[in-house]
């Protein structure tokens, strides 16, 4: 059970990054247009 939960735990944790690093992405694409326009 304990393992389990900690396993849901780091699922959670992961998708979390991984939104914060497409967020990041997409910040820097739309600063590279506004450099380019």
């Amino acid at each position: 059970m304990a393992a389990a939960l900690s396993m849901l735990a780091l699922g959670l944790s992961a998708c979390n990054t991984i939104q914060g690093v497409g967020r990041d992405i997409t910040r820097t694409g739309e600063a590279l247009e506004d450099i380019t326009s």
